[in-house]
């Protein structure tokens, strides 16, 4: 019964949800008993606990120093205005990356062991192994100094627009060059993947057959090839858009984006313990919610998943 397949991942993620904020509890509560020793009150297993239940109840209390944009403590207010901004720069160029991905695989499995294949492999092999944070810095050397066409940093100019339009138009004009960053260097491997995939599939026997009863090759590839292969591609897509939600640490400090990555760095070097604790437990419940949904649709996409020990 695939409800009890439900019940049984979400049940699975509860747990693992539960079981890492403990052992965030215990790590964070020890840290901040060796270097605060003198501000400790009351027994450490005590703060253990109650920092464990009031995480699990999204109370996560007030920063030490940390505050918001509009000049608030509270962790929540803090950790939640930094998500849409990391949405906005890593979610929109892992969207795009997906798109032009999926599309130059599908070209390269079609086209397999062309000029175009192989130009296209050497390329991936060079991007591949390219730091994110060092081709931001020759992106903001090139395109920000040397040919001033986009600013080195920020989400919006000093001051900022004052009309909607406008603000959302400053915004995207300073998400191009970072946006540009990532989808130059990620999408060249989800391409890779994708023909590799695709490729597999296209040499298996019903692909054969239907090319045998002569239906079209687009629809031999689209309608059979890339559906099949659809499980594993999607599982690479989803788990590319879940880790989106966490920024990227280096990467936005180079580009100074006000994202999840730049708030945890910061709360590391400023030792805000309730900052961390409240980045890295809302980032966690994300990613195992987002693993549920995954495990969901791949199970309910792919029939060869057995549920509960039935095909």
């Amino acid at each position: 019964m695939y409800w009890k397949y439900v019940l049984k991942r979400i049940i699975i993620g509860l747990i693992i949800y539960v079981l890492i904020i403990f052992i965030y509890s215990v790590l964070f509560n020890v840290m901040f008993a060796v270097n605060n020793r003198y501000l400790l009150e009351g027994s450490i297993v005590s703060k253990i606990f109650s920092s464990w239940i009031d995480t699990l109840t999204f109370n996560y209390g007030q920063s030490n120093v940390i505050r918001s944009f509009k000049g608030e403590t509270d962790v929540i207010k803090i950790v939640l205005e930094r998500i849409p901004n990391t949405l906005l720069l890593f979610t929109s160029s892992i969207i795009i990356d997906i798109f032009f991905g999926i599309w130059l695989g599908i070209k390269k499995a079609q086209k397999a062991g062309s000029l175009m294949d192989k130009t296209t492999s050497i390329i991936t092999m060079v991007f591949y192994g390219l730091p994110s944070w060092w081709v931001g810095l020759v992106m903001i050397m090139l395109f920000a100094f040397i040919f001033p066409l986009f600013p080195s940093s920020g989400i919006l100019s000093v001051p900022p627009p004052e009309t909607f339009l406008k603000r959302m138009l400053d915004i995207m004009y300073h998400m191009f060059l970072p946006v540009t960053t990532l989808v130059s260097l990620n999408f060249w491997g989800r391409a890779y993947l994708t023909r590799n995939i695709v490729l597999v599939n296209l040499q298996e026997d019903f692909i054969m057959s239907a090319r045998a009863r002569g239906i079209p090759e687009r629809t031999v590839l689209y309608g059979h090839a890339l559906r099949t292969s659809a499980p594993p591609i999607l599982t690479m897509s989803i788990l590319s858009l879940i880790n989106s939600f966490s920024g990227a640490l280096i990467f936005e400090g180079i580009f100074n984006w006000p994202g999840m990555g730049n708030l945890y760095w910061a709360a590391v070097q400023m030792n805000d313990i309730p900052v961390l604790l409240g980045n890295l437990s809302i980032t966690t419940l994300i990613y195992i919610f987002g693993m549920i949904i995954l495990d969901l649709v791949y199970g309910f996409l792919d029939p060869r998943i057995k549920i509960d020990g039935a095909a």
